[in-house]
């Protein structure tokens, strides 16, 4: 079984503290759909559903080699309404 290899203080980080504020703004921006998706984890989601500034800060740490700057980029493009 593969082990998932997590940045280390990214969350923490002032790198990390940047990209959240990102996406935290594109969720309030309409010109994004940022609605959230579900979670088989109800212990830490209730309500079943990660928002979405959650499930793309843990992709980016459990994904150290991502150039995080490049995956907002992109993940602006794909998100954008239309």
């Amino acid at each position: 079984m593969a082990t998932l290899k997590k940045r280390s203080g990214f969350l923490e980080s002032e790198e990390g503290i940047e990209i959240r504020h990102k996406l935290e703004h594109m969720t309030v921006d309409s010109t994004y759909n940022t609605e959230s998706s579900y979670s088989s984890n109800g212990m830490i989601y209730p309500d079943h559903l990660m928002p979405f500034v959650d499930k793309h800060m843990n992709y980016l740490n459990t994904h150290p080699k991502l150039d995080p700057a490049m995956y907002i980029a992109n993940l602006r493009l794909m998100i954008r309404r239309r």
